[in-house]
């Protein structure tokens, strides 16, 4: 498993969550893997930022609990399926598969606010 550092913010009046790759800029290819959750790729086909909009709806939340910068998102794929995971205070707030009709290949992250 890869792990690296996530910076993450949450603005409470568009209800938009940002998570990002430190240290990354820019993306290759953006996918919408969940109903309004969107993952950029970047070229080595590394995950580089996840955008979601309507956030509190989308994870089911309260907006107070997205404005917790203590964030831990896994992401693995295969050839076949894509598998979602984001902890707010060790607390899993989303968890989903999905099919990988995006041709995004094998890989295994951890993105974590603490990393």
């Amino acid at each position: 498993m890869m792990k690296k550092r996530l910076i993450s913010s949450y603005d409470e009046i568009n209800d938009t969550f940002v998570g990002k790759i430190d240290g990354e800029n820019g993306f290759c290819s953006d996918f919408d893997i969940s109903d309004g959750i969107f993952l950029a790729i970047n070229k080595n086909n590394h995950p580089n930022s996840i955008y979601v909009n309507n956030a509190s709806s989308v994870f089911n939340v309260p907006k107070k609990t997205l404005e917790n910068s203590n964030v831990k998102i896994n992401i693995k794929c295969n050839t076949m399926c894509i598998y979602f995971s984001m902890f707010i205070e060790d607390k899993r707030i989303c968890s989903f598969r999905c099919r990988n009709i995006f041709d995004i290949p094998i890989l295994n992250f951890e993105i974590d606010s603490n990393y």
